[in-house]
C-alpha cells in the first residue's frame, strides 16, 4: 500500500472560468446542482481526505477528470446551443438512472437526491429542451 501513494493520477488544472461563464438556474436548482453534481461536473471540486490515498485516489480523480471531461457547470457559457441541447436532455435522462452514481453516494450521503429533488432538476432542464 505505501507504494502505491507513488502512482498518482492527475487531474489537468480546469480551464479558466468566470462567475459569467457558469450555468445559470433558480435557486432551489442551484443548490441542488452544487450539492449533488458539482464535485465532478465544475471546476469547484471539494476534494475529501481519501482523494489522495492510492488506490482509492485513482478513482476519484478519475471520475473528476471523466465529469468535467462530459460536462462542466463552470464553463457553461461556452458551449454551443447544439451542445447544451445535449446535455439537458442528458440531465433528464441521468437523473433516471445513474446521477449521481451509487459509489460517489455511498460516502456523500448528503448528495443523494430524493424523488421530488429529481423532478425538480428533470423538469427544469426539460424546460430548455428543443423538440426536433
Amino acid at each position: 500500500m505505501l507504494l502505491l501513494q507513488f502512482i498518482q493520477i492527475e487531474i489537468p488544472t480546469p480551464p479558466k472560468a468566470t462567475p459569467q461563464d457558469e450555468i445559470k438556474a433558480p435557486k432551489e436548482v442551484m443548490a441542488l446542482l452544487k450539492n449533488s453534481c458539482y464535485d465532478c461536473h465544475s471546476n469547484n471540486t471539494k476534494f475529501p481526505w481519501y482523494s489522495d490515498i492510492a488506490p482509492i485516489s485513482w478513482q476519484v480523480h478519475a471520475n473528476i477528470k471523466n465529469g468535467r471531461a462530459w460536462m462542466n457547470f463552470s464553463t457553461w457559457s461556452k458551449y454551443d446551443e447544439k451542445k447544451k441541447q445535449k446535455f439537458y436532455k442528458g440531465i433528464v435522462d441521468a437523473l433516471n438512472i445513474k446521477m449521481p452514481p451509487a459509489e460517489y453516494l455511498l460516502i456523500h450521503k448528503d448528495a443523494r437526491l430524493s424523488p421530488k429533488e429529481r423532478k425538480l432538476l428533470q423538469d427544469w432542464a426539460q424546460k430548455f429542451v428543443k423538440e426536433d
